[in-house]
């Protein structure tokens, strides 16, 4: 298994249970702060390894009416803040090449978002700015499939890559997850993040945003955590019910430290089953 460092922390290290967390785009910087400051006390009483995600920008809303976040320049200066006041690494999303030098400058890794996974200039330019990628799988991707993206970004010198799951289109308005896809992708070397918010979204369900179903959402990490994963990608929002974007499938902050427990215990529980 290849490993990406960032900072202290190593993802796909044998052992090691990562999470990357936070609300899905920024809506203020007081709320950023905030919810940043809350996981991060979480973490540390947990001993998880953390990493803080947000976007600046939703490039993909179900309807060009909805709320896509405050924009490159000044979302970045909100993350750039999140990592220096509370010591953690960012990350954030991509969308264009021309995205690419000036997020590098700021955060820590850059995520390929899904419907972009296969866009090969964009992963080309993400590979050459070093840092280390997220990719999250495209819902109309096979496991097998997304080997081609990560060796897009290899292509470049930059062996710092890394693979998200979010489930697979299946019919209308919903996805649904299928697990031989971790070890299968793992099995490839590369280090796997399960995403349990975005596995539970309903894309375009509410006609001109999308819905979910956040009650699943502990039942699919632990699920992912037991078969086998190197991380956790959580979206999480103080009041998720009057968020400005996916609030149906994000986590309550209020209730993130039992849910990650539960995770935990279930993940040291696997790790010494595999070492049998």
């Amino acid at each position: 298994m290849n490993t990406v460092a960032v900072g202290d922390i190593r993802i796909g290290e044998k052992g090691h249970l990562v999470l990357i967390a936070g609300p899905c785009v920024i809506e203020n910087e007081k709320m950023l702060l905030r919810t940043a400051e809350s996981i991060s006390a979480i973490a540390l009483r947990l001993g998880i390894s953390f990493i803080f995600k947000s976007s600046f920008d939703k490039a993909n809303r179900s309807s060009g009416t909805t709320y896509r976040g405050p924009g490159i320049q000044s979302g970045l200066q909100m993350l750039k803040k999140v990592k220096e006041t509370f010591g953690i690494p960012v990350l954030t999303d991509i969308h264009s090449e021309d995205q690419v030098s000036y997020a590098a400058e700021l955060v820590d890794i850059l995520q390929i978002p899904a419907f972009l996974c296969r866009q090969t200039d964009l992963l080309l330019a993400a590979g050459r700015s070093r840092r280390p990628i997220n990719i999250k799988k495209g819902q109309f991707m096979s496991p097998w499939e997304i080997e081609n993206a990560v060796e897009k970004v290899r292509s470049t010198g930059n062996q710092k890559v890394m693979v998200t799951e979010r489930g697979t289109s299946f019919g209308y308005n919903n996805l649904v997850v299928d697990f031989r896809s971790l070890p299968i992708i793992r099995g490839r070397g590369i280090p796997l993040i399960f995403d349990g918010t975005h596995s539970v979204q309903q894309p375009g369900k509410l006609g001109e945003r999308s819905g979910g179903q956040r009650e699943f959402v502990p039942a699919l990490c632990r699920a992912a955590v037991a078969v086998g994963c190197d991380g956790l990608f959580l979206e999480v929002h103080p009041d998720p019910d009057n968020a400005l974007s996916d609030g149906p499938n994000m986590v309550p902050l209020g209730e993130l430290e039992s849910l990650l427990k539960s995770f935990i215990g279930i993940h040291k529980e696997s790790r010494r089953y595999e070492e049998e």
